[in-house]
């Protein structure tokens, strides 16, 4: 969910607050599962969504929920940045909390493939006309019925210009949506046809629009949201697996199972309780003293020990999640050429070899691109890569350069602002050491006691100097790791970056005729993103977790987030 801001790692799809969460911020041997769901869910021509029931998953559905415990689960969170908002949560705090709420047309299982969920099916003969039909029975935690207008409603509302939402970029592509003016996506892009359909015209064909549908910002609001979308913020009624109890902020949030709830992730469990931490030592302890069930981020300090700690319970796998730290488009010294050279001459500056083994303890490895190499088509090899290569000569060279442009002041700090609540002190530590060591400048991080503060400042352009980010990925495909933080005008590209030739190659990129066109166009892009280096990639996150003996059936995702409703707890 956005930039993928993390309280500790990475956009809902988004900005994570922890170092690098298991998807959106490894060391020794990496095994690198790459998850193909996308792949197998898109082919040429026309492409169905139909939902998965044999009579042997309904068995094995019945005696799950024969079977299922009372216990209330407990997870450490973030207090979210803003409301609970579908369409206005980015960031890994909010989304956490919002996918226990909400059932969307598709949800994604841990190996990130789509399966429908509300939708029957969604289809399309040319890959732009989607007539999407929704399955009976839904309905809201207070009743109501979920209908193809709970959909066209929400979408609309999230997309309009005057509600300027964070997530407002993803219904770019249908028909009606617009930056400049206040355009209805109802009566352009979207039609209700009847109570169970309603269909999508996009401005050109796309083949993966079905897969996007699992995220947040495609989830449907009931009739009470438009009365007072504030107080709805604060007390949301969702249509997924749990219902919210209560919202403490800057404390906790729980939840109990959602009794109205249709779908196949039953919660196999009591209820939820997200307990907000301010940082991940604290709950680390509170996990090894039986007061917390799961864990999502291991902090720094324990990535020695807590293999040992926890045995077989510890998690340390691959997940689509990104690291980086971006350098605003005015920020002075860093526009024109002087500042292409500034910024190349800070990314061969990093030592990320080093700061990966001594700090993350193989829990991190390199980055060499801007995704995931979990995500399908990733490359390691993209032209212009070599700018993330540690080099002090050439570093220093460059650096020079941009001083024959404009000297650098000698009595100007280069800042890297950060959440401490996310244990991302040591390894900011650790990279502006590299910077100041090598460039012979002053470096050193700007600290923020929380995430959700640390968002404030970045998404109201107040922040003094570059900033940590990190991305976990909304869905599984790699435009997602670059449309909504680099493209012009999208609502995670927190550094204002804007490169014509970058959109337009993503927009074609959006309407190729297969994923492997598609994919070459995406690495086209990265090619001017390693020229323009709007943000200095760092490395790819494993999901470091774990959980207590006082709970079974812990399994992370794709996208490192846990699946709380599979756990059991007696």
């Amino acid at each position: 969910m956005t930039t993928a801001p993390d309280p500790g790692g990475a956009s809902a799809a988004k900005a994570s607050s922890v170092a690098e969460p298991a998807a959106v911020l490894g060391g020794g041997t990496v095994k690198i599962k790459r998850f193909t769901g996308l792949t197998a869910a898109i082919a040429v021509g026309a492409l169905t969504l139909t939902a998965c029931s044999s009579s042997s998953d309904d068995e094995a559905t019945t005696e799950e929920s024969t079977g299922a415990s009372t216990g209330i689960v407990s997870v450490n969170g973030s207090e979210p940045q803003n409301p609970l908002v579908p369409a206005n949560t980015n960031e890994t705090g909010g989304g956490l909390l919002l996918d226990q709420l909400f059932s969307g047309l598709v949800y994604y299982d841990a190996d990130g493939a789509a399966h429908n969920e509300v939708a029957e099916s969604i289809e399309s003969d040319d890959q732009q006309n989607w007539t999407i039909t929704l399955k009976e029975g839904w309905t809201f935690s207070d009743g109501s019925p979920v209908t193809a207008s709970s959909f066209v409603e929400a979408w609309n509302w999230g997309a309009l210009l005057s509600n300027a939402t964070l997530s407002s970029y993803f219904f770019e592509p249908i028909e009606g949506f617009s930056y400049d003016e206040e355009s209805e996506l109802k009566g352009q892009g979207l039609e209700v046809v009847d109570d169970q359909t309603f269909t999508v015209k996009l401005k050109q064909p796309e083949a993966d629009f079905p897969l996007r549908l699992g995220y947040s910002a495609f989830y449907p609001l009931p009739e009470s949201f438009f009365d007072d979308p504030e107080a709805f913020g604060e007390a949301p009624v969702g249509n997924g697996p749990y219902v919210l109890d209560e919202w403490t902020h800057d404390a906790e949030a729980t939840f109990s199972p959602n009794e109205e709830y249709a779908g196949e992730r039953t919660a196999q469990n009591g209820g939820v309780n997200v307990k907000f931490y301010q940082t991940q030592e604290a709950a680390y302890n509170d996990l090894l003293a039986g007061q917390l069930d799961i864990i999502t981020a291991v902090p720094d300090s324990a990535f020695e020990t807590y293999e040992s700690d926890l045995g077989d319970r510890a998690v340390n796998q691959p997940a689509a999640i990104f690291q980086s730290f971006t350098i605003p488009e005015e920020l002075e010294g860093f526009t024109g050429e002087e500042g292409d050279l500034r910024r190349a001459a800070i990314s061969k500056a990093i030592d990320r070899d080093t700061i990966t083994d001594a700090i993350f303890s193989g829990t991190r490895t390199p980055a060499s691109d801007f995704t995931s190499p979990v995500i399908d088509g990733w490359s390691d090899s993209v032209p212009g890569a070599e700018v993330t290569q540690y080099d002090e000569a050439e570093a220093q060279d460059l650096w020079a350069q941009a001083n024959e442009i404009a000297e650098w002041p000698e009595d100007r700090t280069f800042t890297i602002g950060y959440n401490a609540d996310g244990g991302h002190q040591a390894w900011v530590d650790a990279t502006t050491n590299s910077i100041k060591n090598v460039l012979g400048i002053q470096a050193e991080g700007n600290a923020y006691p929380a995430f959700a503060e640390f968002r404030e400042d970045i998404t109201n352009r107040s922040i003094d100097g570059a900033f940590r980010t990190g991305w976990q990925a909304d869905y599984p495909a790699l435009g997602n790791f670059l449309g909504p933080i680099y493209k012009t005008g999208a609502g995670s590209n927190d550094g204002d970056y804007s490169n014509a030739d970058f959109d337009a190659l993503l927009d074609e990129a959006a309407s190729a005729p297969s994923v492997e066109d598609s994919n070459a166009l995406y690495q086209q892009a990265q090619e001017i993103l390693f020229q323009d280096l709007p943000a200095i990639p760092l490395w790819y996150s494993n999901v470091t977790g774990g959980s207590a003996d006082t709970v079974e059936g812990v399994e992370f995702g794709w996208n490192s987030v846990p699946l709380l409703y599979e756990v059991t707890k007696n």
